[in-house]
């Protein structure tokens, strides 16, 4: 696609980098990155897996390599409190659409909390003042922040949204998910959760064991796990009470 227009077409190893026997390169998925790359399409990706499977670490790294801020918030953001990212990012090379926007925000479920203190901090300068986010519920404020952020064209990146959400939350995260892809941003987003996961049209990637595998909601372990724990709950729970 030599005149795609997203703001990250592809995604591989930065020149002279090879996978290693240091971590994260051992992560299957981070492997297979830096040695095959990996075509990042328009619209909604999803990145989802089991915990350690390095979902979380490769959105992470994208985002950084992009020029966000590893703990989050818009390009430009440049909140530090305590460095704990993988060297990832260093590692990697994006090759950006032609003409793309270099817009984008950083949406880190860990970190949310110290990125509202630095808001309030580094508040805005023009239009209406922002939201005193610590002062809502932890779904609360990410629903105001995700409606106040997510609005420019650009490269939306999220590790695991939905930690913050109810059902009806997660609906509503979904519906922001496809109005970004309907105006032209694009969409990483990690994910535990089948509500955001089943967004339509959306590229699914799981990653585990094997590396990284183009699916289907249909077909992912993480739905199919819920189907049959929300109809047999009892055959589940045996084994852990």
């Amino acid at each position: 696609m030599p005149f795609a227009s997203q703001p990250v077409r592809r995604v591989a190893a930065a020149e002279g980098i090879r996978a290693s026997g240091r971590w994260p390169h051992t992560i299957p998925a981070v492997r297979q990155l830096l040695t095959d790359g990996l075509d990042l399409e328009p619209g909604v990706t999803f990145l989802v897996g089991e915990n350690g499977a390095g979902k979380s670490t490769l959105v992470e790294a994208i985002a950084v390599a992009f020029g966000l801020s590893p703990e989050g918030g818009s390009t430009g953001a440049r909140l530090t409190t305590r460095a704990t990212e993988s060297p990832l990012a260093d590692d990697l090379q994006l090759t950006r659409g032609v003409g793309a926007k270099r817009a984008g925000f950083f949406l880190r479920a860990e970190t949310m909390h110290g990125f509202y203190t630095y808001l309030e901090h580094n508040p805005k300068t023009s239009g209406p003042p922002e939201p005193v986010f610590h002062e809502m519920s932890h779904g609360e404020s990410f629903l105001n922040l995700i409606s106040d952020r997510f609005v420019r064209p650009g490269f939306y990146c999220l590790d695991e949204p939905e930690s913050a959400l109810s059902f009806s939350s997660s609906l509503a995260v979904v519906g922001v998910l496809q109005r970004l892809a309907d105006t032209g941003s694009q969409v990483l987003c990690a994910t535990h959760s089948p509500v955001i996961a089943a967004l339509p049209g959306a590229a699914i990637l799981e990653v585990g064991e094997w590396g990284i595998r183009r699916t289907t909601w249909e077909d992912l372990e993480l739905v199919q796990n819920w189907k049959a724990y929300l109809q047999t709950p009892a055959r589940y729970l045996r084994h852990v009470l």
